[in-house]
């Protein structure tokens, strides 16, 4: 093994996210492998999942004292100055989607940008990132999604009557497709298709959310109430739009045995090259998006298939695996450091 490592996260908060799930079940996987590492965050203490990281909180990312880190790695987009300033030579970015794309962010993407633009190399969730990070800095690697270990299992028990269909995400954020997820069951039903719908979210609904045609809804689960949910579902629905950078609970459902309907963005085809471990509709259309779902729904072989697919995809966002992958770029980055202060 090599030499134990010391790994700063900068951790812009603590609040439920996939973005803070990576970051948190990356850090316990490097630990898994002997590395030290810190998350310095300015949110509140994590209440809604464990880690064995240690933690520093703070006011100003830009009081921490990196003197002991071989590595700072900024997340968000707004950690990256940050990085930057207290360890330019020791700082890293683990790009999990592009901020610059999300439409809420559009009045401040030369900001954004800017932040991009600054010259630390970045590690990439999905090869569909690859190309955009390029856009900003040639330094660019890719590590690959990680799953929790404890959504991964090797059987499935028998399907519900009638199934249960999940579908995840925010209503208020437009990348995640919900209107279209609510349509593509709205279609489905219409056709005669029984089953219940299962919403769940970091934040509780909107207004605009057709409650009357979920069947449950769940609020802010801990990543423990996560995976018992996938685990109890049948079907999922991941309607999510092209700027989504890559779309965890579609990998969490993968890895459960739960075959998927999803839109066919970059970061869902990148999964795998060859495009049979879900069923596939064009993104933002909730008519296509209702006729895969009815696919899956009236065909037990075809769900069968898809879910032997779908958990061989999966084993590549193994903890230990991705940990590997980290490990291996981090000492790659220390390295070309080295050689240009030598150079």
């Amino acid at each position: 093994m090599n030499e134990p490592l010391r790994i700063a996260y900068l951790m812009e908060d603590t609040a439920l996210s996939g973005g803070t799930r990576v970051q948190l079940a990356q850090a316990d996987a490097l630990i898994e492998r002997g590395h030290r590492v810190r998350i310095v965050t300015k949110g509140l203490p994590l209440t809604w999942r464990s880690s064995r990281a240690e933690w520093i909180y703070l006011d100003d990312f830009n009081t921490y004292d990196a003197r002991d880190d071989d590595f700072v790695i900024a997340t968000f987009w707004t950690t990256l100055s940050a990085a930057w300033a207290i360890a330019p030579a020791k700082a890293l970015h683990l790009c999990q989607g592009y901020e610059g794309a999300f439409s809420a962010y559009q009045s401040i993407r030369p900001e954004i940008d800017a932040a991009y633009r600054l010259p630390i190399p970045k590690l990439v969730v999905t090869r569909s990132l690859v190309p955009i990070c390029k856009q900003f800095t040639d330094d660019v690697t890719y590590i690959g999604q990680i799953v929790d270990d404890e959504f991964f299992r090797a059987r499935t028990p028998l399907e519900n009557e009638p199934l249960r269909v999940l579908l995840c995400g925010e209503s208020q954020v437009d990348l995640k497709g919900i209107a279209d997820g609510y349509g593509a069951a709205a279609h489905a039903r219409w056709f005669h298709q029984r089953f219940d719908l299962v919403r769940v979210s970091p934040w509780a609904p909107s207004r605009a959310e057709p409650l009357d045609t979920v069947q449950e809804f769940h609020v802010a689960l801990t990543t423990r109430e996560m995976t018992r949910l996938v685990h109890s579902c049948d079907v999922l629905i991941a309607p999510n739009h092209r700027e989504e950078g890559f779309g965890l609970p579609a990998a969490e459902a993968l890895a459960s045995g739960i075959p998927v309907v999803m839109t066919a963005i970059p970061s869902f085809q990148s999964f795998d090259e060859k495009h049979d471990y879900a069923l596939f509709a064009p993104e933002g259309n909730a008519v296509e998006l209702g006729e895969r779902l009815i696919e899956l729904l009236s065909n037990a072989a075809l769900r069968d298939r898809v879910r032997i697919r779908g958990r061989e995809v999966a084993e590549q966002w193994r903890a230990e695996r991705v940990a590997e992958r980290m490990e291996e770029a981090l000492l790659r980055s220390r390295g070309l450091a080295a050689a240009k202060s030598r150079g």
